[in-house]
């Protein structure tokens, strides 16, 4: 079995806001293969279902983003998941709005979602870094975050998460670099429309 994690916090409050685009990503994964109803299990809501061949278990952490590790290390050792396994679906600042990058440890950028998964399972676990854009300034960091995506956003972030949703089969596989070509590539003229510049964080 695969352990996808959506990051967010729980509550209607931050439902729309960048830092919760993990939540989202897996909301629509669910819902467009067929996936189980959630239900309330390991301090999260959690769903399963098949992707491609795969098993994979849908977690959302309800522990608020900075203990979110909690909820996901009580699922791993429940199904005795191993990290390698573990995918997190989270905002990323050093990405453009809609650029979506994957990759396996690493550092966690300040990101306390993903402090916490470390601190609960090791850092050897995939990352699918889904870009919000950088407000410019650290001051702005937190504004940024926690404010609701605007409509505009919508024209690229709803594709996005689609495109995600599309290759999420190829993701269970763990072929990290073929899910990331296929949503490139099915958002490339979104892409090619945006003037945004990622910055250096992307290669860390």
């Amino acid at each position: 079995m695969k352990l996808f994690v959506g990051l967010g916090n729980p509550g209607a409050q931050y439902a729309f806001n960048r830092h919760n685009v993990g939540f989202m990503a897996v909301d629509v994964m669910a819902a467009a293969h067929g996936f189980a109803a959630w239900r309330k299990r390991f301090q999260g809501l959690t769903c399963e279902g098949r992707l491609g061949g795969e098993q994979v278990l849908l977690l959302k952490p309800q522990t608020f983003m900075n203990e979110s590790g909690r909820s996901v290390g009580e699922a791993a050792r429940f199904y005795k998941i191993p990290v390698s396994d573990v995918v997190a679906f989270h905002d990323e600042l050093d990405l453009a709005p809609g650029k979506v990058r994957v990759k396996i440890g690493g550092g966690v950028a300040g990101h306390n979602g993903l402090k916490s998964l470390t601190a609960h399972l090791g850092n050897e676990y995939m990352r699918v870094r889904i870009g919000i854009g950088h407000p410019g300034h650290r001051e702005r960091v937190i504004g940024h975050v926690m404010r609701d995506f605007a409509k505009a956003d919508m024209e690229w972030l709803e594709p996005v998460l689609a495109a995600m949703s599309d290759a999420a089969p190829i993701l269970a596989k763990g072929e990290k670099d073929k899910f990331q070509t296929q949503v490139a590539h099915e958002t490339r003229d979104l892409m090619r429309n945006d003037t945004g510049n990622e910055t250096q964080g992307e290669t860390d």
